[in-house]
């Protein structure tokens, strides 16, 4: 007879809606997303999916951003976009927006000045820009950001494609809301 305990199985159903009513309980700030041209659909579908199941409150759309009805973002987003409100809107619009909902604007760009995301404060609201895939933010958008924070990157890959990026950044702040509620 073993004394091991049993191996890890996957949750059932009812298991995970048990889990993720946990999660949502605890508080946390305000998360929106800004797309500032960001413009491969399945990026933006992708982004799309992991915002809806990060409980971000919208995803602000500028510049030649496909939209959630697009074929290619709907096949990535698998249906997640009827959770998550967005605007299509010009970029100085969305700035303005978020501004005055009092939403920090923080890019993630490899840029000069940037702080590594696990060193950056991203506790309270925040708005998350993320830029094009070849280009970045623009200067527009890095001009508005209160903070920008890069990846640090370890291996022989200089860069990381947006919707990981994006991934990474918005689970960072998820995190940090959650160990603050948790402390």
């Amino acid at each position: 007879m073993s004394n091991q305990p049993p191996a890890p199985r996957p949750l059932g159903a009812t298991e995970l809606k048990r889990l993720q009513r946990q999660w949502r309980r605890l508080p946390a700030g305000r998360l929106h997303v800004l797309l500032d041209a960001v413009g491969n659909p399945f990026n933006v579908g992708s982004i799309i999916r992991t915002a809806a199941a990060l409980r971000v409150e919208h995803l602000w759309r500028c510049g030649q951003v496909p939209s959630p009805g697009d074929s290619k973002v709907a096949k990535t987003a698998l249906g997640t976009h009827r959770y998550l409100p967005s605007s299509h809107v010009p970029l100085d619009e969305a700035l303005s927006t978020v501004a005055s909902e009092g939403l920090r604007l923080v890019g993630v760009e490899l840029a000069d000045g940037a702080h590594p995301l696990f060193a950056a404060d991203l506790g309270g609201d925040v708005c998350l820009a993320v830029g094009h895939e070849d280009r970045g933010l623009s200067a527009t958008c890095l001009r508005a950001c209160d903070e920008v924070v890069y990846i640090p990157h370890t291996g022989k890959v200089a860069s990381l494609n947006v919707a990981q990026a994006a991934a990474m950044a918005l689970y960072e702040v998820r995190r940090q809301h959650w160990s603050a509620a948790t402390e």
